[in-house]
C-alpha cells in the first residue's frame, strides 16, 4: 500500500514540474517584441569633426543625432533608449586619419552596449576599420564610402584579381560592412557622362589626391570619358601633403584642357588647387569637375563663383537640395536641422547619415522582437551575439527614408544607383552652397 502510493505522490509531483519547464522553455509561444525593462543601447560614429574635414564629417553627426532623437521620441523600439558614441577619426595632419579611424572602431568594440557604427565617412578610413568590425562582429554602416573595391572585385581592372581586397577586408567570410552611398564606377561614370555628353567637355586632364577614394574615382571617370571618345591630356597623381600646384598647373595648362578632373576631397587637394588655377591665366576660367569628396561648404564658399565653372556630386539621392527639400519628410528634417544647429550647417551627407543610423536602430528593433537580447554593460559574449543578429537584421532590412529606399545587396552595397550632379550656387551662403542640376539613375 505504501509503495502505491509513492508512485501516485512521484506521479503527481512531476506532471506540474514537466508543465512548469515547458512553459519556462517557451513551448509553444512566439518571441516577445520587447524586452524585459529598460534598455540603453548606443549608436557609434566614426566621422573626421574637426580640422580640414569639419564640412564634412560634423553635419553627418549631427544627422546621426538627429536620427536618436527622433528614434527616442517616436519610442522606435519598445524599453529601448537610444544614445551617441561619437568619435573623430581626425589625425596629427589634420584630417581624416586610418590608424585613428581603426583604434576608435576598437573602442566602440569595447563598449559591450554599442549595436553598430555609422560610418566612416572616407574610402581610406574604411580599409583600414574594415577588418577589425568584421571580426568582432560589429555593423558599419557608411553615408559617403564610394570605393568599389571595398566590397566586391568589380570592374575587374581595379579590383579583380591581384587587386582584390575581399580577404583582407572580410577576413571572417561574412558580410558585416553595408553603405547606402552608391560606387565610384556608377559616379565617376556619371560625372563623366555629363562632362561628354552634356557640357561638351571633350579634353580632360586629370589629377586625384593617390588616396583609395581620389584614386578610384578618377579611374572610374577615365573609363568611362575614354570610352565615350573622349581624351585624356594626362593623369597625374598629387598627395595630400602637396604644398603648391603651380608647377603642375603650367604644365596642364600647356595642354589646353577643355575641363580639369579632380578626384579627391576639399582637404586632399581639392581648395588649393582650384585656387592655384586662378593664377594660370589660361587656366582661369576653365572648368573644374570632380566627385563628392569637394561638394562641402568649406569647397563651395572659398572658392564662390571666381573663376570658371565648378561641377560635384553626390552618389546618393538628393534630400536637402532642389525639389525634393520643399516637401514631406525632407523639407521636416531641414528646417528641425535648421533649427538645431543652423540651415547653413547642413550637407547631403547630413540626411545620409540620418538614414544610416535609423537602419541600424530599425534593425535593433527587429533583432530582438527576433528573440535577441541585448547585453549588460559588462557582458561581451552576449553583446557580440546581439551585434551579430542586428546585421543580419540589417541585411534584410528594406528602408524608405529620406534619401529613398535603401535595402542592401548580397555584398552589403545600396541597391539604390542614383548621382546628384551639382554646381556651386549664385548664394554660398544657402545650405552647403551647392545647388542641384540633374539626378542620375544608373541602369
Amino acid at each position: 500500500m505504501s509503495r502505491r502510493l509513492s508512485r501516485i505522490f512521484v506521479v503527481a509531483m512531476t506532471v506540474p514540474l514537466l508543465l512548469a519547464m515547458l512553459a519556462a522553455c517557451g513551448a509553444g509561444t512566439t518571441p516577445t517584441t520587447t524586452t524585459t525593462g529598460p534598455v540603453t543601447i548606443k549608436i557609434g560614429t566614426d566621422f573626421p569633426t574637426s580640422g580640414d574635414d569639419t564640412s564634412n564629417g560634423l553635419p553627418a553627426q549631427n544627422g546621426v543625432q538627429m536620427a536618436i532623437d527622433d528614434a527616442n521620441a517616436q519610442k522606435l523600439a519598445p524599453n529601448v533608449t537610444f544614445v551617441p558614441a561619437f568619435k573623430n577619426d581626425v589625425g596629427p595632419s589634420n584630417s581624416h586619419d586610418p590608424a585613428v579611424g581603426q583604434k576608435n572602431v576598437t573602442d566602440l568594440i569595447g563598449d559591450n552596449q554599442v549595436a553598430g557604427i555609422v560610418g566612416p565617412f572616407n574610402s581610406s578610413v574604411a580599409q583600414s576599420e574594415l577588418p577589425v568590425a568584421n571580426q568582432a562582429p560589429i555593423a558599419l554602416i557608411s553615408p559617403a564610402n564610394t570605393n568599389d573595391c571595398l566590397t566586391q572585385e568589380t570592374p575587374a581592372d581595379l579590383c579583380g584579381g591581384a587587386n582584390s581586397k575581399i580577404k583582407d577586408y572580410r577576413p571572417t567570410g561574412k558580410v558585416t560592412y553595408f553603405r547606402i552611398a552608391t560606387l565610384d564606377q556608377f559616379q565617376g561614370g556619371s560625372l563623366a557622362d555629363f562632362a561628354y555628353t552634356k557640357k561638351n567637355y571633350h579634353k580632360i586632364y586629370i589629377v586625384d589626391d593617390t588616396e583609395t577614394y581620389g584614386a578610384g574615382i578618377a579611374q572610374a571617370f577615365e573609363k568611362k570619358f575614354k570610352s565615350l571618345g573622349g581624351t585624356v591630356l594626362g593623369h597625374d597623381q598629387q598627395p595630400k601633403s602637396t604644398t603648391s600646384y603651380l608647377g603642375l598647373l603650367t604644365k596642364i595648362d600647356a595642354t589646353h584642357p577643355d575641363a580639369i578632373f579632380f578626384g579627391g576631397n576639399d582637404s586632399t587637394g581639392g581648395v588649393p588647387m582650384r585656387q592655384a588655377m586662378l593664377q594660370v591665366p589660361g587656366l582661369k576660367n576653365t572648368p573644374f569637375l570632380g566627385g563628392d569628396g569637394i561638394k562641402s561648404s568649406s569647397f563651395s564658399r572659398t572658392i564662390a563663383k571666381n573663376g570658371g565653372p565648378v561641377f560635384s556630386s553626390v552618389a546618393t539621392i538628393d534630400a536637402t537640395g532642389g525639389a525634393a527639400a520643399t516637401a514631406g519628410a525632407a523639407k521636416t528634417f531641414i528646417e528641425k536641422y535648421g533649427q538645431k544647429y543652423g540651415a547653413n550647417n547642413i550637407s547631403a551627407y547630413s540626411a545620409s547619415a540620418y538614414d544610416c543610423a535609423m537602419i541600424i536602430m530599425q534593425a535593433v528593433k527587429n533583432a530582438i522582437a527576433g528573440g535577441a537580447k541585448p547585453p549588460a554593460a559588462g557582458d561581451s559574449a552576449a553583446a557580440s551575439t546581439f551585434r551579430q543578429a542586428v546585421i543580419d537584421a540589417i541585411q534584410k532590412i528594406d528602408y524608405n527614408g529620406l534619401t529613398g529606399h535603401q535595402s542592401f545587396d548580397k555584398n552589403g552595397d545600396t541597391t539604390s544607383r542614383v548621382i546628384t550632379i551639382y554646381t556651386i550656387a549664385d548664394d554660398v551662403n544657402v545650405r552647403d552652397g551647392w545647388t542641384p542640376l540633374d539626378t542620375i539613375t544608373v541602369k
